[in-house]
């Protein structure tokens, strides 16, 4: 199936947060997957719609409409982490925004992918109190897109994606090399022409850290990730704060140099 008009919805990782920078801009893996989609139908446009550090409700409440107006016909929908570690979490409260995102999406006759989330605790040990929650999550958003006949990429219990080398020095968003896996598993899932479905194989083995070395990696990363995360909630401030879509209108895809 050729797709012309795809609009991806969510938040920091599909704005592509640290595929890139501030200075020369974030491609990501929305970015990525639009390169494969672009390589396949000549007049294909894209829009990006994400915006960092939005919760779910602010993605249907502020995303949904602009999408739905493009008249895509292919969304993805990233959503649901920046609510997951926060104290407040209500998982059905959560569920219902993304039901509701999806049924409308899917309503409109788009093709919708949907994300579930990989082992917290395996990509930061510290995270580990979460993991119940994202199993929860997890299944609510399979049944809910399965309501809705939304295609779902299941990154739960695939090794590869709690693989340091795919995550940034931060741990919650993907690295270059990350990014570039989730573009291949949608196109996958997309049943896009090429070598997709090797995203699940494994890099090589790497050396395995000392005791000390992980505890020192461990406060490292408390030091410069979650502390500052931490004050950011406390003082009810957010990353996004000022921010608006990278690429609010369906536009061409220029080939990466």
């Amino acid at each position: 199936m050729g797709f012309l008009r795809y609009v991806a919805v969510g938040d920091s990782q599909t704005e592509g947060m640290n595929d890139g920078d501030e200075a020369t801009g974030y491609r990501g893996w929305a970015d990525r997957l639009a390169e494969l989609l672009a390589a396949e139908e000549p007049g294909f446009r894209y829009a990006n719609l994400a915006v960092r550090g939005r919760l779910t409700a602010e993605i249907r409440a502020e995303q949904v409409g602009p999408a739905l107006a493009l008249a895509p016909d292919l969304v993805t929908v990233m959503a649901g982490m920046n609510d997951l570690v926060r104290p407040s979490f209500d998982a059905a409260a959560v569920a219902a925004d993304l039901d509701a995102t999806y049924a409308a999406f899917a309503s409109s006759g788009a093709t919708v992918v949907t994300f579930t989330f990989p082992d917290l605790g395996r990509i930061a040990p510290l995270a580990r109190r979460f993991v119940p929650r994202v199993v929860d999550l997890n299944a609510r958003i399979r049944a809910s897109a399965a309501r809705h006949g939304v295609l779902v990429v299941d990154t739960f219990g695939h090794d590869v994606t709690v693989d340091p080398r795919l995550w940034s020095a931060d741990r919650i968003h993907a690295a270059p090399l990350g990014h570039a896996r989730i573009a291949s598993v949608v196109a996958h899932t997309l049943g896009l022409p090429g070598p997709h479905a090797a995203w699940t194989e494994p890099l090589p083995p790497l050396p395995r850290p000392s005791a000390l070395s992980g505890v020192y990696r461990e406060a490292a990363w408390a030091a410069a990730t979650l502390a500052p995360w931490a004050l950011r909630r406390l003082r009810g401030v957010s990353s996004g704060d000022g921010r608006t879509a990278k690429r609010p209108e369906l536009l061409p895809v220029l080939p990466q140099g």
